[in-house]
C-alpha cells in the first residue's frame, strides 16, 4: 500500500439509499485496519463546502449495519456548481488535512467530484449509492436490491385487495429515467403490465392487454408503472384514460413514493455496501483517483468516472417478453 494518502473524508449526496450506512462503516473500519484516520462529511458537498464534518474511527460506526438512511446526511448543493464553492471546499479539506475522498452517491455525484478533482487535484474514489440501478460500470448499485423487495411487498399486499374488489391496480414506482425497478418488480410480483420509460409500449397496446387478461379470466390486474413513462402525463392520467375507455375495470392508483428509499438495508445490499468500500479504501491506499467501484460478475471492479457518467447502463428488455408469456 501506498504511504501517499494519509487522511481519508467520506460523504453521502443525492438521493439516499438502504445501504449507505453499511457503506460509511466499511469506509471507516477499513481505514481503521490500515491506521488511516477517516474523517465524514454531512450533508454531501455542502458539509464540505461548510467545514461540517467528525472524526471517525472504528467504534464512531457501531450498530449502522442495520439503519436506512445515513448518517451523514444528505444534500444537493447548489453552491458546489460554481467554482467558488469548489474553491471553498477545496480550502476546508485542506484545513482537515483530508487528502482523498470517497463519494457515495449517483451520477451527480460523481460528476461533482470528477470536476473536483480536475479542478484541485485531489483524489477521488465513487462508490455507487442509488436505488435506480442505473450507473454504467456495475451491475447492481447500493439500495437497489433492498427498494425492489421493497416494492415486491408493497405489490403483494396491493394484490391482496385487487383480488378481493376485482380491482384493476397502477402502482408507480420510482424511476423517472430507468426503468430498473419497474421491470423487475414487475416481473417479481406477477404483473399483468410493466410501462417503462425505456419502451413506449402504447395506450392502444395497453388497452389490449388488459382487455385480453379480462377475457380469459382475470377480474383484477396489476399494472406497474416507472414515473418517467412516456405513455401518459402522469399515472392518474393513464388511470382515467382505461377507465373511459374500458369502464368494466374499477381501476384504482397508488404511489409507492418515498417508502422505496427506507427501511433497513437487505443482506444483499449490506455485503454489496462492505465490498465496494473496502475496494474503494484499498484503491486510494494504492494511489489510484476518479475511478468508481463496481460489482460485476460477482467480482468487484473498477471504471474510469468518465466511463461510469458518459456510458449507459441497458436494462434488460427481454424480461417484458418474459412478462407478457408469464402474465397469459
Amino acid at each position: 500500500m501506498s504511504n501517499t494518502i494519509k487522511r481519508i473524508g467520506v460523504m453521502t449526496s443525492g438521493g439516499d439509499s438502504p445501504g449507505m450506512n453499511d457503506a460509511i462503516r466499511a469506509v471507516a473500519r477499513s481505514c481503521a485496519y490500515y491506521k488511516i484516520p477517516c474523517v465524514g462529511f454531512y450533508r454531501g458537498f455542502q458539509g464540505m463546502i461548510e467545514g461540517d464534518y467528525v472524526e471517525m474511527d472504528a467504534r464512531s460506526v457501531r450498530n449502522i449495519i442495520s439503519r436506512g438512511g445515513t448518517i451523514l446526511k444528505s444534500a444537493r448543493s447548489k453552491e458546489f456548481l460554481t467554482a467558488e464553492g469548489r474553491q471553498k471546499a477545496a480550502d476546508n479539506l485542506k484545513k482537515a488535512e483530508v487528502d482523498a475522498m470517497i463519494l457515495i452517491g449517483g451520477d451527480g455525484t460523481f460528476r461533482g467530484g470528477k470536476i473536483f478533482s480536475e479542478e484541485h487535484n485531489i483524489p477521488v474514489i465513487g462508490v455507487p449509492g442509488t436505488i435506480d440501478n442505473d450507473i454504467f460500470g456495475t451491475h447492481y448499485t447500493i439500495g437497489y436490491d433492498t427498494a425492489l423487495n421493497t416494492v415486491v411487498d408493497a405489490i403483494d399486499k396491493i394484490r391482496d385487495t385487487a383480488s378481493s374488489h376485482n380491482r384493476l391496480f397502477f402502482v408507480e414506482v420510482m424511476g423517472r429515467d430507468a426503468g430498473f425497478i419497474a421491470l423487475n418488480s414487475g416481473v417479481g410480483a406477477g404483473a399483468e403490465e410493466i410501462l417503462l420509460p425505456e419502451e413506449n409500449l402504447g395506450l392502444e397496446r395497453l388497452l389490449v392487454s388488459l382487455e385480453r387478461s379480462r377475457n380469459s379470466g382475470k377480474m383484477s390486474s396489476i399494472v406497474v408503472v416507472s414515473e418517467g413513462d412516456k405513455i401518459g402525463k402522469n399515472v392518474f392520467e393513464l388511470a382515467e384514460y382505461v377507465t373511459k375507455n374500458l369502464p368494466d375495470y374499477d381501476s384504482k392508483v397508488t404511489v409507492l413514493g418515498h417508502i422505496q428509499r427506507g427501511g433497513s438495508p437487505s443482506c444483499f445490499d449490506r455485503v454489496l455496501a462492505s465490498r465496494l468500500c473496502v475496494k474503494a479504501v484499498e484503491l486510494l491506499l494504492e494511489g489510484k483517483k476518479d475511478l468508481m467501484v463496481g460489482f460485476v460478475n460477482n467480482q468487484i471492479e473498477s471504471c474510469t468516472l468518465e466511463s461510469a457518467l458518459k456510458e449507459k447502463h441497458d436494462i434488460n428488455l427481454d424480461l417484458l417478453r418474459i412478462s407478457d408469456i408469464l402474465s397469459t
